[in-house]
């Protein structure tokens, strides 16, 4: 179950991160890879879209619906009929 990292600079960066954190290597891993699963799931980012759009949402929901019958009048109008 270990995992080998070949790459110098990675190993610089995730221990960097784990000393600025007070971590350990294992932690810092585990919780990055976390952060970029939840960032990079489809669901997770449409569910933060519909909470940034709520407040839009409710917003609009308290301007009067004009209905069917009153765009139909209105588009009428613009073609004289």
């Amino acid at each position: 179950m270990a995992f080998h990292v070949r790459d110098p600079e990675t190993d610089r960066v995730v221990r960097e991160l784990a000393a600025a954190k007070g971590t350990s290597l294992t932690e810092t891993i585990r919780a990055a890879c976390e952060a970029e699963l939840k960032a990079f799931d489809p669901a997770g980012r449409k569910a933060d879209l519909r909470e940034r759009l709520r407040p839009i949402w409710e917003e609009m929901k308290k301007h009067p619906s004009t209905g069917l019958a009153a765009d139909k009048a209105f588009y009428d109008s613009l073609n004289d009929e």
